[in-house]
């Protein structure tokens, strides 16, 4: 895969990806404005990662079936008839309904996309490269979409004479999100695609769960959980403590802030890296670094260290997401890449509707420091899978 054609699927996914995080932002701010409960916003706003639980293995089994373009041109079709629906009926139940087919088109696009790069790789260097470079595409649509969404809202309105944040600024945004899709199809539809894998001749039918049966797949998943709950955690608890500490919220949004540039800033320069290590070494170095962190945090109350924890674990949580789809790729059936990566992002969705309740209770018990060092504890537990990430001989 050269470099043009990769840098056209990260634009793809940044597009999709985009009008998601923008909707995420100005969906629950019309929300309130229009005088919903917080509990109301709640919902909304989990209804993004819902639709991703839930049509995860679909969309996986559908892009083994399809390949690329026609998995692209459903998701791009779905996010923007959400964010259109949004802006000829800024509603409740409308919003909703826009949450559902964006959060589900950008995890469809996810496994596509993903699938689509693996398949293209020719060795695991190339699969480590091409994964840290496809990883860049929600941290940099995490940051335009709420960002330009922002600026529309404050000021999209008053261009025509209205005012800041009325109803016709919400519109136009969501006019605006809408537009997003139709270049990612665009960016896409001239894409070559590979020929879906057969499965092996005489195979019996499968399943998804199937997938599970292997030993490798179970612990990988285990690892990309540990990761992921370890990510939770940080976005969860942080803001807790930091209140507990007394620091301000704009103190507080740094520090958070500070890991976001860093989980970025490490995957720009992880291509670079990739041919030099090993995927177990690097999620390993990663899960040692997230223990050390986790252990120091609750005993540190300078706004300055905690924002060097934050960096350290920007950089160690950043790095593993594309070691992890490099292992994937390399550890499941060619024709079964698209239910793997389902099967994994429906896991990692679930964990994330799920984990912030389990932090909220241990936090009730144990004190928001005590779900720290629990957290970090059970990472290092699980630091003995990860030892045991080994490839298949071949």
């Amino acid at each position: 895969m050269n470099g043009a054609e990769l840098l056209r699927l990260i634009g793809a996914q940044v597009c999709v990806h985009a009008t998601m995080a923008g909707l995420r932002l100005a969906a629950p701010l019309l929300a309130l404005q229009q005088g919903y409960s917080a509990m109301a916003v709640g919902v909304l706003i989990a209804l993004f990662a819902l639709t991703q639980v839930f049509l995860a293995l679909p969309a996986g089994r559908f892009a083994d079936r399809h390949g690329l373009r026609r998995p692209l041109a459903l998701s791009a079709t779905a996010a923007t008839l959400g964010a259109a629906l949004a802006g000829v009926f800024p509603v409740f139940p409308v919003l909703c309904l826009a949450a559902l087919l964006t959060g589900g088109a950008t995890g469809a696009t996810v496994i596509a996309l993903q699938r689509h790069v693996g398949r293209a790789a020719t060795d695991s260097s190339q699969l480590k490269r091409v994964f840290s470079w496809l990883a860049i595409a929600p941290a940099v649509a995490n940051f335009l979409g709420p960002f330009g969404a922002g600026l529309l809202i404050d000021h999209a309105s008053t261009l025509v004479g209205g005012a800041p944040a009325d109803l016709l600024s919400y519109r136009l945004c969501f006019a605006v999100l809408a537009l997003l899709p139709l270049l990612c199809w665009a960016l896409v539809r001239g894409a070559p695609e590979e020929a879906p894998s057969a499965p092996p001749a005489g195979a019996a039918p499968t399943r998804a769960w199937d997938l599970l049966r292997d030993p490798m797949f179970r612990r990988l998943l285990f690892v990309n959980w540990l990761q992921s709950s370890s990510w939770d955690v940080h976005a969860f608890v942080l803001p807790v403590l930091g209140h507990d500490r007394g620091l301000s919220a704009a103190v507080i949004g740094t520090i958070l802030g500070a890991f976001a540039i860093a989980a970025a800033a490490i995957r720009i320069v992880l291509p670079v890296l990739a041919s030099r290590t090993s995927e177990r070494v690097v999620i390993l170095s990663s899960t040692l670094a997230t223990v050390a962190v986790f252990v120091a945090y609750p005993l540190l109350y300078s706004p300055w260290l905690m924002g060097l924890c934050s960096v350290v674990l920007g950089f160690a949580l950043g790095s593993v997401q594309p070691m992890i789809m490099s292992l994937l790729h390399q550890i499941t059936p060619h024709h079964r890449h698209g239910e793997a990566l389902g099967l994994r992002l429906m896991t990692i969705n679930a964990s994330s509707v799920a984990m912030p309740l389990l932090f909220g209770s241990l936090g009730a018990l144990i004190g928001i420091g005590g779900v720290f060092w629990v957290i970090g504890a059970t990472v290092l537990a699980g630091s003995r899978m990860v030892w045991g990430l080994r490839l298949p001989e071949r």
